[in-house]
């Protein structure tokens, strides 16, 4: 029932993070760079979603990242355009699930091994390193993803922006779920 529940959650944080990106991000960055915008985003607060809940989940974590990100297309792109359900968007939803555990494997292969395993204590500073490798892997991949829809003019701009947006992203959630995660310490001492 717990991994139920966790998988729940992880969806639904992955569809909230989405949404914020399409109705607040997107519309503004579409009116600064419109040719980069239907690839990246310049603040992507799921990728903070896909590092932390790999963080927690270990390799469970890829099968609710893909679905959170599979629904979220479905719910914030318009029937019209949607795209949900392309190859291209499918392998773009598998990459993106997928290189947070990368970046989390290839540090534990390196001797950090950095799941919450039985701690919850966070090293904000690891998850960050994790967090921009993760992007770095995003990044990387995406652009195999895209590469026969990606004009090559705007490919160095796309890879960029994947690489700056997943980070901003993960630093935004991160920020974010420390000063939850301060304000519930502080509550649980009063009450």
């Amino acid at each position: 029932m717990k991994v139920l529940a966790d998988f729940a959650v992880v969806v639904v944080a992955y569809i909230l993070a989405h949404g914020i990106i399409a109705l607040l991000v997107t519309p503004l960055q579409m009116r600064v760079l419109p040719e980069i915008t239907p690839f990246a985003s310049l603040i992507y607060l799921p990728h903070g979603v896909r590092v932390l809940t790999t963080w927690l989940l270990g390799r469970v974590a890829f099968a609710p990242l893909c679905l959170g990100a599979f629904l979220a297309e479905v719910i914030f792109t318009p029937p019209e355009v949607s795209l949900a359900a392309r190859p291209t968007i499918m392998m773009s939803i598998a990459v993106g699930a997928f290189s947070a555990l990368l970046a989390f494997e290839v540090m534990k292969m390196f001797g950090h091994d950095l799941y919450a395993g039985g701690s919850l204590r966070i090293h904000w500073k690891w998850l960050l390193i994790v967090g921009i490798l993760a992007s770095i892997f995003n990044s990387i991949g995406q652009a195999v993803v895209f590469s026969g829809t990606i004009l090559s003019e705007h490919s160095l701009a796309v890879l960029l922006t994947y690489a700056v947006g997943d980070t901003i992203g993960l630093v935004a959630t991160t920020l974010v779920l420390m000063l939850v995660f301060r304000w519930l310490r502080r509550s649980a001492k009063r009450g």
